[in-house]
């Protein structure tokens, strides 16, 4: 018996010498709704449950369809909103952070508002340096954080590390999404640009690339391309970072599920 109880402890991951249980600390895998795209969001959630994830990032040009009609997730009214809150708790779902798409500060403040009914704790997006000071206020003002995104080279003023950086200087309420593939099409080290971003990281969208440095590489199955996962996560758990990652899969968008699922499974496996 007293062996089976250490190893019982063992196993609990027990600290003889503290005298307590040590927790090893991951970061929280979840999957963007953009993965599913072609999907209602009635669908794409339940693919989202099934793939084993806990966490989804929406995204504010998404057609959730069904009883919700042609409307987009940046329109839906407050019940509606509400809606949507009851799809995710029947799939044991929280979502966390939406893409926000916005091209005007009244489209911005519309998001922040639909952020707020939804309880999200940051929006995601790339927006223009005129509007970014009132969005530092916005953000601030609605508890919410604003997650700067990189899209590649040519496609996004934000593709360098440096760029963003520059973007947060002044406006402490911004954040950072890193984009692994992007930054891959843009012929950048993504530990590298880990690294020039630790501290500011709130999320991180994890794909897979057949190439290097090539602006129209392929997106393959997470684990098979040219991103070293081994080393983003040897620097991700370098930095203690605590937030969430995003398999964000662009491939064979209408049957692409057992690479989403096959992606988080890959990813769990990496803490």
């Amino acid at each position: 018996m007293k062996m089976k109880i250490i190893g019982m402890l063992a196993i609990a991951g027990w600290c003889f010498a503290c005298g307590s249980t040590i927790q090893k600390e991951r970061a929280p895998i979840g999957v963007a709704l953009y993965s599913f795209n072609r999907f209602s969001l009635k669908d794409g959630l339940k693919k989202a449950k099934e793939s084993g994830a806990a966490y989804v990032e929406g995204f504010s040009f998404h057609q959730p369809r069904g009883k919700f009609g042609e409307k987009s997730f940046a329109e839906l009214s407050e019940s509606e909103l509400a809606d949507v809150q009851s799809l995710l708790q029947e799939n044991d779902l929280h979502m966390v952070s939406m893409y926000a798409d916005g091209k005007t500060l009244d489209e911005w403040q519309v998001l922040f508002e639909k952020g707020k009914q939804l309880g999200l704790k940051f929006l995601v997006g790339e927006p223009e340096p005129q509007f970014w000071d009132k969005l530092d206020s916005l953000s601030a003002d609605y508890g919410i954080k604003l997650a700067l995104h990189q899209h590649r080279k040519g496609q996004s003023r934000f593709w360098h590390p440096d760029s963003v950086l520059a973007a947060l200087k002044g406006h402490p309420h911004f954040a950072v999404c890193g984009d692994l593939g992007h930054w891959v099409r843009s012929g950048l080290d993504p530990v590298e640009c880990l690294k020039q971003l630790e501290g500011h990281l709130v999320s991180i969208h994890a794909k897979d690339l057949d190439s290097f440095g090539n602006p129209e590489a392929a997106d393959i199955k997470v684990g098979t391309g040219v991103i070293d996962y081994k080393a983003v996560f040897t620097e991700l758990r370098r930095q203690k970072f605590q937030g969430f990652i995003f398999v964000e899969c662009e491939h064979d968008w209408d049957n692409n599920f057992d690479e989403v699922k096959a992606a988080v499974d890959f990813l769990s496996r990496q803490e």
